[in-house]
């Protein structure tokens, strides 16, 4: 088995500055790596799908540093259109895998039994994404490489629509194109993206496309056609992805103390064996 947790939109931030004037993400944040820190068993990995930080400043990523050094799993990062690339290189200098000689952040996680692309489609400045042709070829050349390797993507921005008109309003140019690579490639278990702050899944390109709950605030589900972006504080939360015989399972983990958990047999709190402490997530080792 091979457990992966993604985190997404942390939106990290200089001490004591709150994101749109409301939002303590680093107080968020790192009561998310405390509950991470809590997993049994532990994740492999964490990856971190963009939007690392809020305005990009050395400050902002120097801040986030320190949160994510108490991080007991391995993690590895790419950015969002809020993160500044060259910025996030200097502060995470031993990031090797960040250490590359494109112009974009993407690059393969390998030595797992799934394979991990990490796959850039940000612009500098914008607040929508782009996969041009360069970022496209890189991606084909990944995938021709190991065709027989079970495989996850991850990107920032989602490629498809997602029925909440202010978001479609944020595209991703290039996911035709993208869409068009992608079914051909059968070992593409999942595209996982962050942006949006909400869960969503979609049968898409032959696979599934998904994308993450942010670990500050969420976005707001509003159907209307000409609403502005609008957030809401739902609970932070994380995803863990259970790699094993053969299939992707992915598990949406709200970060808090809840009630519970109680039986379902007689309405009993549980108690010995089958304790459950609402700080310790228990996951099998296999099956």
């Amino acid at each position: 088995m091979t457990l992966i947790a993604q985190i997404s939109d942390l939106h990290g931030q200089s001490a004591g500055a709150l994101a749109y004037g409301v939002v303590d993400t680093n107080s968020l944040v790192q009561a998310a790596i405390a509950h991470l820190n809590q997993l049994n068993p532990q994740p492999d990995l964490v990856v971190a799908t963009g939007d690392l930080v809020q305005q990009g400043t050395l400050a902002d990523y120097q801040q986030l540093r320190a949160m994510l050094a108490n991080l007991r799993a391995p993690i590895y990062l790419m950015p969002g259109n809020h993160d500044q690339g060259t910025n996030l290189r200097q502060v995470f200098a031993d990031h090797h895998y960040l250490a590359n000689s494109l112009d974009h952040l993407s690059y393969v996680v390998d030595g797992y039994p799934i394979r991990l692309i990490m796959l850039d489609n940000t612009l500098p400045g914008e607040k929508s994404g782009r996969l041009d042709a360069q970022r496209l070829a890189w991606l084909e050349a990944q995938l021709v490489r190991a065709p027989e390797a079970p495989t996850l993507i991850f990107m920032h921005h989602p490629p498809f629509t997602t029925g909440i008109p202010w978001m479609d309003r944020r595209w991703l140019d290039g996911r035709d194109a993208l869409a068009a690579l992608i079914a051909q490639h059968g070992q593409v278990e999942r595209v996982s993206c962050g942006h949006l702050h909400r869960v969503m899944y979609r049968r898409w390109a032959g696979t599934i496309a998904s994308t993450q709950p942010s670990l500050a605030h969420q976005g707001y589900l509003d159907l209307q056609p000409d609403t502005a972006s609008q957030f809401v504080m739902e609970p932070p939360a994380y995803q863990l992805h259970i790699w094993g015989n053969g299939s992707l399972v992915s598990h949406t983990v709200f970060v808090g103390n809840f009630d519970g958990p109680h039986r379902f047999s007689d309405g009993q709190k549980s108690s010995g064996a089958d304790s459950f402490n609402q700080n310790h997530l228990r996951f099998p080792l296999s099956g």
